[in-house]
């Protein structure tokens, strides 16, 4: 049988497609990180740095990739990230990635700027983690908490490196805002890119109607195109510890802090009862400079006690995968190549990039001479 994927042989081959599918601003706004791109770049050049010392002659032929996380038994450690407005870069992105991530037992963070409806995605893809983007007033938490609990959520996941927008000039440069700008410019960009422009975008205003921002509140949010609306982060400055400590009280389930980059911020994480924290530089998304989270990764762990330690950005390969467990991490996500997958093939895109890493994951096991997770350890890893 014909296979259209068969010619995608890692992560990294989605990207190049994406970028003839997308008009520009969108794949600019996928691609794109903050100002030089320093945090960017040092995020695939922190995994370079390290090198494998293999056990040999190790009976490698049956292994387990699987991996526990708050009570669940995924099958690899290793999940899409949050990222937001998915759907209209791909159609019906958030679900499909969600539905492939389900179907292939391993988690995925759902974003709190996506534009489907979280309570829809739950429905499709029960055990989905959401993310959730804090809006301002404590009224407003507690409302978009409720509604998360109400859903059937079981894992929140509170983003905190976003006190303010990042200094995203390549979206400037693009043509990319949000909600994006009626324009000429928009419009040709449209045309000249046919299969995303009735593929997608004309597809989900037929279907759908207009899409909007579903779950940053509890109620719905700006539609996508806008000639006036602000995507709103200029109420987050303020948040603080205690914000996250009203929330540990409310929230039944599990709860995970993303975007922490320093052991004193884990410390008072660990402090309030949180279960797990993801180590994560937003994909150098933010502020530009700072650390790879795989480089504080050990640091991290080692006052991390019980919580369960997971990291993003910059992971591509089972290789990177494997060296941060090495470090310390239970698991990883991935972001920008499954949203470039969905654009590709939609679902069958998204579940042929889980594929590809996950085999990769096993087959790197193998090769490092190890027959499940947990065995890969800290003396497999030298500094190069």
């Amino acid at each position: 049988m014909f296979d259209p994927l068969r010619h995608y042989l890692s992560l990294h081959d989605f990207e190049a497609r994406a970028r003839k599918i997308l008009p520009k601003p969108l794949f600019a706004y996928v691609s794109g990180a903050v100002e030089e791109g320093y945090s960017f770049a040092a995020n695939s050049r922190s995994f370079a740095q390290y090198g494998f010392k293999p056990d040999v002659l190790v009976d490698v032929s049956k292994r387990d990739t699987s991996q526990n996380l708050f009570g669940h038994h995924y099958s690899a450690p290793v999940g899409i990230a949050p990222m937001g407005i998915a759907a209209i870069t791909g159609y019906r992105s958030d679900l499909v990635m969600a539905q492939a991530a389900a179907e292939a037992n391993v988690p995925c963070i759902m974003s709190g700027s996506s534009l489907i409806r979280l309570e829809e995605v739950m429905e499709a893809a029960p055990g989905t983690w959401f993310q959730a983007y804090l809006p301002g007033s404590q009224e407003q938490i507690d409302g978009l908490i409720d509604r998360v609990a109400r859903a059937g959520v079981q894992t929140l996941v509170i983003t905190v490196d976003t006190p303010v927008a990042g200094n995203r000039e390549n979206n400037v440069r693009a043509g990319f805002s949000t909600p994006l700008r009626p324009s000429v410019a928009l419009a040709y960009q449209g045309i000249i890119h046919p299969r995303w422009l009735f593929g997608t975008f004309f597809k989900t205003l037929l279907k759908h109607g207009m899409p909007h921002f579903e779950n940053n509140f509890a109620t719905r949010g700006a539609p996508i195109l806008s000639s006036s609306a602000d995507r709103n982060y200029s109420d987050r400055g303020h948040l603080n510890w205690d914000h996250v400590a009203s929330i540990r009280l409310r929230w039944q389930g599990a709860m995970v802090i993303k975007g922490v980059l320093n052991a004193a911020d884990v410390v008072r994480a660990k402090g309030l009862g949180i279960d797990g924290v993801i180590v994560s530089n937003h994909g150098g998304r933010q502020l530009d400079g700072s650390v790879t989270p795989l480089s504080v990764l050990p640091e991290i762990v080692e006052v991390a006690g019980n919580m369960v330690v997971m990291l993003d950005s910059g992971v591509r390969r089972g290789t990177d995968v494997l060296k941060a467990v090495a470090l310390g991490a239970k698991a990883v996500f991935v972001g920008r190549p499954f949203n470039y997958a969905a654009a590709v093939a939609g679902k069958a895109g998204v579940a042929h990039a889980l594929k590809l890493i996950t085999t990769e994951v096993s087959r790197d096991m193998a090769l490092l001479g190890v027959t499940s997770v947990d065995s890969i350890q800290r003396r497999h890893l030298v500094i190069n």
